[in-house]
């Protein structure tokens, strides 16, 4: 209604004043938050296992009205503050139209009602103007901004959440890489343009926690043009559909909003109760346990576009509901490529335990495991008339694993782990003349060890950590069959997924979930899927052994 009219009507005789429309909501906890809650209680209120206050926050968004009661005297701004102008010659630049994409995302994370962590402390960095938009360059002086203050006045652990997307920025991306790896976490919306999530930064740089969104029914968000990005480069999704929070209309004001902003804004609420309990963990295990805690496969794989349907990870961010998680890995799955090799590598402080392909058409010649400049990549190998291959790495950290990967001393040998003391967590192989073929059954008793047929080099990837132990699971189906699967049990985690072809070819083997799937086409159709499975022993068993151990030396 414009002011014109507004007028005439406060003139009428049976108008006293004239209000604002607004919303009214039920009194009820917010679906988002009762989303992720796995541990529920008879009281039906909102108890996370702490309220994060032990960590610090620095939201980049628009500006931040402190005065809502949501967040009052939780959110400080700073005095950084860097904007382009408005676009356009009539902007209204009312105090809360610039306010209000930040208030409500700090409301989201550090609510008094409607917030994940509730004692976290939030610095606001305005990036963004009155119509929520800004420029790498003001991203990118905001982040120096950040890290000059931390220098200053050192706050650990802490969380950077970057509540917007841009085109891909080979600059921006490279300035967050160096800020995780300063130590901060740092927590990225994926976007809301229905893309290859890949395509946008700060998105696609893969030190960044990369976030989605989802709806009430735990299906990827989408509204008519909109909908979140998807694809190998978004590490989890969360609820971000009609979210209630913080509105900057007034003190006491509520409004709903949706995207992949306020899905990050959850997350980073989650992260930082993880971290308010595990302060030393690194922005690498950060995402392990957040991938951990993660309910899995809940979204239906039919409602992502076909082309990312294999890539993009299907798992629902949660707040823990265990303390004491078994061994944890996460995927990086490369682009599907139609060169000669494509390659996936795990992040910073993570380590690989096992590398694996995957070719549509199945044309592949296997994968390799490569060390270049102290970090392993998996590489894998288009086979000859190859029309597409994936690597599929699976990284890890915690319990001071390490790991090593150990190739056929030549071609036709076996590679084997180097001690007893070592576990074999996976296997890979490639034939140099561009050949097909599977690997063979791996060997997992006193001898640790990835059999090689002729002509071909085997990579043993076998890691040693306090307590780890590994096991074999297998499914070999009767007769010819497209798809073969495997699962870990409860407890145990899938750390290697391996096709055996018993002589026919395969599309190769990936993770979905605890489950090894291993698919074949054609009249290839007799692949069995191998799993390797693995956990950190019960302390009282892993005590036993290690009594047991000594008494033998």
């Amino acid at each position: 209604m414009s002011s014109d009219v507004l007028h005439m009507a406060l003139k009428l005789p049976h108008v006293d004043y004239i209000e604002e429309d607004s919303t009214v909501f039920v009194q009820g906890l917010p679906w988002n938050l009762e989303r992720i809650i796995q541990t529920k209680n008879q009281s039906g209120k909102y108890t996370p296992p702490n309220d994060g206050a032990q960590v610090g926050l620095y939201l980049m968004d628009t500006s931040v009205q402190t005065s809502h009661r949501e967040i009052e005297g939780r959110v400080m701004v700073t005095d950084f503050n860097s904007v382009p102008e408005e676009d356009g010659v009539r902007v209204h630049r009312q105090t809360n139209q610039c306010d209000s994409h930040g208030t409500h995302t700090a409301g989201v994370v550090s609510g008094r009602d409607s917030g994940v962590a509730r004692g976290v402390s939030v610095n606001s960095v305005r990036v963004l103007n009155c119509q929520g938009k800004g420029t790498v360059s003001g991203v990118l002086a905001g982040l120096e901004y950040i890290r000059a203050s931390l220098q200053v006045q050192p706050i650990s652990p802490v969380i950077i959440l970057l509540p917007f997307a841009g085109g891909f920025s080979r600059t921006l991306n490279t300035a967050c890489r160096e800020m995780v790896r300063s130590g901060a976490v740092l927590i990225a919306a994926a976007g809301n343009y229905q893309d290859d999530a890949c395509l946008y930064s700060p998105a696609s740089e893969p030190e960044v926690i990369t976030v989605g969104a989802t709806n009430a029914a735990d299906q990827p968000l989408s509204a008519g043009t909109t909908g979140t990005n998807v694809g190998r480069c978004v590490d989890l999704f969360a609820p971000g559909d009609d979210i209630i929070s913080a509105s900057s209309d007034c003190p006491t004001c509520f409004t709903t909003k949706s995207g992949t902003s306020q899905a990050a804004a959850l997350v980073a609420g989650i992260a930082a109760v993880l971290l308010n309990a595990n302060p030393k963990a690194s922005p690498a295990d950060v995402l392990q346990l957040l991938r951990h805690h993660s309910v899995q496969q809940v979204m239906n794989p039919d409602s992502l576009p076909a082309e990312h349907r294999l890539t993009t990870p299907n798992v629902v961010a949660a707040l823990p509901k265990t303390t004491a998680p078994s061994v944890i890995y996460t995927l990086a799955w490369s682009g599907v490529a139609i060169s000669d090799t494509v390659v996936a590598h795990c992040r910073q402080g993570e380590e690989m335990f096992s590398c694996s392909s995957y070719s549509p058409n199945g044309a592949r010649a296997g994968e390799r495991i490569e060390v270049r400049d102290g970090q392993k990549h998996c590489v894998a190998h288009n086979g000859i008339g190859g029309e597409g291959v994936y690597a599929i790495a699976r990284c890890c950290t915690g319990n001071n694993v390490q790991c090593q990967a150990h190739a056929s001393p030549q071609t036709g040998m076996d590679a084997e782990c180097p001690s007893p003391e070592h576990q074999l967590t996976g296997c890979s192989s490639h034939f140099e003349s561009g050949g097909v073929a599977d690997p063979m059954r791996p060997l997992h008793g006193n001898r640790k060890a990835c059999p090689a047929r002729t002509r071909m080099t085997s990579y043993a990837s076998c890691c040693h950590a306090l307590s780890l132990e590994c096991r074999l699971n297998e499914h070999y189906p009767s007769g010819f069959t497209e798809q073969a699967e495997v699962s870990c049990e409860d407890s145990w985690t899938l750390t290697g997924c391996n096709s055996v072809s018993q002589g026919f070819i395969t599309h190769g083997a990936y993770a979905r979930g605890n489950t090894c799937v291993v698919r074949a086409s054609g009249e290839d159709r007799g692949a069995a899927a191998i799993a390797i499975c693995c956990r950190y022993r019960p302390l009282e068993q892993a005590s036993s052994k290690h009594s047991h151990d000594q008494g033998n030396q």
